[in-house]
């Protein structure tokens, strides 16, 4: 009685999704192809896929006692509704981007609001995270992510010259550029590890979700992955420049210059996963239940379980 209950709130929610789908169908075009096209916004078609998934492997606690709810997701519903129609009257100024920013920010309001209407509230609290997850298919609007990239190009730029001067390596450093003997280097928008530092910023996101339970931890987890990323952007810049002067010129325009972001984001992958251990042993060792008032000290070990191991509700 409860799957056949459940599975009529699933075919409600899949008809409300199909029908956005429907409706929204050239915005979601243009978001895909914007996707593909921009490494910027690669990220964007995994994250409905991502959340999908955080869904499922909580969907005992998700789905447990179903019901339609429309007096609170009617409000929600609206506010898509109304974004949208800015975005086609009062906004229509603004660039194709921008403008795709705010039909996206609809849409997933939209697609809030029918998960809250076909599943409840109860529904709605348990999926809270991976609801807002999809908050980062919005794609970034231009003037935020012009300063995100040119914060990250003066981070690194700052960096890369500790290390240059750390080294002992001989080098002029102006803005965004670094006189080497016989190089010129410049920290190009390209080299800004704009998409390798949302990917990390998603992990964190993720793994803090998993693996951590106290809210500030999760953030300050996830704001570690920002000095990590300008580390990591330092020493690619540094190890590249120094392997281009020192050893051979091609490796300034190599394979390493074009694909070498992966190798050094495993880099970033060994800091953040130590830390990631700190917290959460922090987190257990607050929730030990206190000692003996005998002053004989006992200490309880934990159950074989791999440290990180995932907590849910």
């Amino acid at each position: 009685m409860k799957y056949l209950r459940t599975r009529g709130h699933n075919f409600s929610f899949l008809s409300f999704s199909i029908l956005l789908l429907l409706l929204f169908r050239g915005s979601l075009e243009a978001l895909v192809r914007l996707s593909l096209q921009d490494d910027r916004y690669s990220h964007i078609l995994l994250i409905p896929i991502l959340s999908t998934w955080l869904v499922y492997i909580q969907r005992r606690a998700v789905f447990s006692a179903v019901r339609y709810c429309a007096t609170k997701s009617v409000p929600i519903l609206v506010a898509g509704i109304a974004l949208f129609y800015l975005s086609q009257k009062s906004l229509s100024t603004l660039n194709s981007n921008d403008r795709l920013s705010v039909v996206t920010l609809a849409v997933v309001l939209a697609w809030i609001a029918g998960f809250l209407f076909c599943y409840g509230a109860r529904a709605f609290r348990a999926a809270l995270f991976p609801l807002l997850f999809l908050l980062l298919m919005i794609p970034v609007p231009t003037v935020a992510l012009d300063n995100i990239v040119l914060a990250l190009q003066k981070g690194s730029a700052v960096m890369t010259y500790a290390l240059f001067r750390l080294w002992g390596i001989p080098v002029f450093w102006q803005h965004l550029k670094f006189l080497l003997p016989g190089v010129e280097i410049e920290i190009a928008e390209e080299c800004s590890g704009i998409r390798s530092s949302m990917a990390l910023f998603i992990t964190s996101l993720l793994a803090g979700y998993v693996f951590l339970q106290s809210n500030w931890r999760k953030v300050v987890f996830s704001l570690f992955t920002v000095p990590i990323v300008v580390l990591k952007n330092a020493l690619r810049i540094v190890t590249i420049s120094c392997l281009g002067v020192y050893v051979d010129p091609g490796f300034l325009h190599g394979n390493l210059h074009r694909y070498g972001g992966i190798p050094f984001s495993l880099i970033s992958l060994a800091i953040l996963v130590p830390f990631l251990l700190v917290l959460q042993n922090g987190e257990r060792s607050h929730d030990e239940p206190p000692g003996p008032t005998d002053g004989a000290r006992q200490v309880a070990l934990p159950p074989n379980s791999p440290i990180l191991s995932p907590r849910f509700d």
